[in-house]
């Protein structure tokens, strides 16, 4: 049984766009507020399973730092680090979404990955104090696991698998924006679309993504009118079907066959960190 009721809400995480409805779990009974909203209070217990990085962890290492999770609802647009921001928090998605975005000299912008059910963004504050080079945000709304950068590092200080675990997962979040580099300077805008499109559906778990033309279009690099009409096209395929802010995939195989080698290698790389076993 859920119990919800409203609050007032202050902390730390300000949005760009609106205020941000924020939910907050009750863990251990004691609230925890993450960002300064009207938020709903959720007195379920939380669950991190769907997580598959907090998941593969043996329950010794996850009780080092799980007392000090907090399960929240976070909406779309949270801004999680500023691009050059202090990293004070790290985030597990469980059914949300992170996107981290990159800056040209133009003010443009540009997507360099996504970060789902399969990892976590700021792990490698638990290395010590680190800034984020990118504009990390909250893409699809969803409940997350979080706890601070401080208490972090204090689990991975005194467990070397798991500060093993921070490092090949922070060199996997390194190959993927390498990746996504060369793809830019030398794939299809189309075949980069089908790689984000098969992505965000790998991060989330869900054939139907919530995603806007313009989010799109940052994440490309392109206008949005370029990709509304790279949309249609897949939709007139039967690939997709695009309804306003929402698209579902409808034929994988085709996405997969339409979109670029560095689908496969992106997604090749993440499993290695997600197969591994964590040494006790």
């Amino acid at each position: 049984m859920v119990n919800v009721q409203r609050y007032d809400l202050t902390g730390a995480i300000q949005s760009n766009a609106q205020t941000p409805r924020v939910a907050i779990s009750l863990v251990g009974g004691h609230q925890y507020a993450l960002a300064g909203a009207i938020g709903n209070l959720v007195t379920e217990e939380p669950d991190w399973g769907n997580n598959r990085l907090l998941k593969s962890l043996p329950h010794e290492i996850l009780a080092l730092f799980e007392r000090d999770l907090r399960q929240v609802l976070l909406e779309q647009d949270v801004v999680c680090y500023e691009a050059r921001g202090l990293i004070d928090r790290v985030y597990f998605p469980i059914t949300g979404m992170i996107s981290l975005f990159v800056a040209g000299g133009e003010g443009e912008i540009v997507g360099t990955a996504v970060i789902g059910r399969e990892g976590a963004a700021g792990l490698q504050s638990g290395l010590g104090q680190q800034r984020s080079y990118s504009r990390t945000t909250i893409q699809i709304p969803g409940y997350f696991a979080v706890i601070s950068a401080t208490r972090f590092k204090r689990a991975v200080c005194s467990s070397a698998p798991l500060r093993d675990l921070v490092f090949r997962y922070v060199g996997t979040l390194w190959a993927e924006a390498q990746q996504i580099a060369v793809c830019n300077a030398i794939h299809s805008v189309p075949a980069r679309l089908c790689r984000w499109l098969l992505q965000v559906a790998d991060a989330t778990g869900s054939d139907l993504l919530p995603l806007k033309h313009e989010y799109l279009a940052d994440m490309l690099g392109v206008h949005r009118s370029t990709v509304t009409v790279l949309v249609q096209v897949l939709q007139e395929r039967g690939a997709i079907r695009s309804r306003r802010g929402r698209i579902t995939l409808l034929d994988r195989r085709m996405l997969e066959r339409s979109a670029c080698k560095c689908y496969q290698a992106i997604k090749r790389e993440k499993s290695v960190v997600q197969n591994d076993e964590v040494r006790r």
